[in-house]
């Protein structure tokens, strides 16, 4: 018989093609559907199929076990050095859709109102790559109380991304880790409420006057912000369990510049709306803190030409700040 080159020959279904190859690996039908996550009868049955199809058998069962044919050893030489051969040309063309992309997550309040604004600049600079960002609040280590200190790592500071920014203690073992911001609270408004009639705020003591409105960062030692701030501040022993609680420091934001009460937030989340005059720092009482934000990446990516380029630009970015 003539040897047939015609590539239109109908081949057997990929399924049953894959079940006897594991099978004949494994010389079993159960390790074989425990590999293919089915079970034992879909894989007998995808042989038998098989068998059918091709006019030959490819098993013999024996007591002890299977055993393969002279058609089945014939075959799965060829059958596994295609499988890999597939596997190889997938895995190639994934390389192919990755190559020139730049994956980057970052928290979800520094995307917004920090990196936002100024990505234009970098895109502009680099487009030869595709810029995929994803915001996240997994990306904010929790602390204190609430969130659980040392419980940073619980997930990896890089989620599958190529750089990140995190917002945290910096102390992710394992990664290259550059911190890009040191940072500090400090109370924010609208310029109307600063300077409402009734109690305009000059001193930490008007506060008492007005909603204090509460973000999902806590101070250092665990406890929330407004209690460290009023400490600092010279009074202890405030109660600042009143007032508006949002789940996300942007969202605080909004809410002040809309006049709904003080937020104490992070100035470099606030630069435009304090540039714009949409919000005003009226007392000159900044909080530190141990927190920051930090550029983190893993060691197989870190010295990547585009991670390395997009560091070096979110360094050169943050002494504008």
């Amino acid at each position: 018989m003539d040897r047939i080159t015609n590539h239109s020959l109908r081949l057997p279904p990929l399924n049953a093609l894959r079940a006897f190859e594991v099978a004949a690996r494994q010389l079993s039908f159960a390790m074989a559907a425990k590999e293919l996550h089915v079970t034992p009868a879909a894989i007998s049955h995808q042989i038998k199929g098989l068998e059918e199809f091709l006019g030959h058998r490819l098993f013999r069962r024996l007591k002890r076990g299977l055993e393969l044919t002279r058609a089945g050893r014939v075959l799965l030489p060829k059958l596994s050095e295609g499988f890999s051969r597939l596997g190889d040309a997938v895995e190639e063309l994934r390389g192919i859709d990755e190559e020139g992309t730049l994956s980057v997550s970052v928290a979800t309040s520094f995307a917004t109102r920090w990196l936002a604004p100024r990505l234009h600049r970098f895109v502009g600079a680099h487009p030869e790559l595709d810029v995929r960002i994803n915001a996240s609040t997994r990306l904010i280590d929790p602390s204190g109380d609430e969130f659980g200190a040392g419980d940073a790592l619980a997930d990896s500071p890089v989620e599958d991304a190529d750089i990140v920014v995190r917002f945290g203690t910096g102390d992710y073992p394992g990664f290259r880790v550059d911190k890009l911001l040191a940072v500090a609270v400090t109370p924010m408004c609208s310029p109307r409420l600063a300077k409402s009639g009734g109690h305009p705020i000059r001193t930490a003591a008007a506060l008492k006057h007005h909603v204090l409105i509460h973000d999902n960062v806590r101070y250092d030692d665990g406890r929330g912000l407004w209690d460290a701030w009023f400490e600092a501040a010279g009074m202890p022993g405030v109660d600042t369990s009143h007032g508006l609680r949002f789940s996300h420091a942007m969202l605080a934001l909004e809410a002040a510049a809309d006049g709904m009460g003080v937020a104490l937030s992070m100035p470099v989340l606030a630069g435009s709306d304090l540039a714009s005059g949409r919000l005003v720092a009226p007392l000159a009482l900044p909080l530190p803190l141990k927190f920051g934000y930090y550029i983190v990446s893993g060691a197989d990516t870190a010295e990547r030409a585009d991670v390395v380029a997009f560091r070096d630009w979110l360094f050169a970015e943050a002494k504008k700040t």
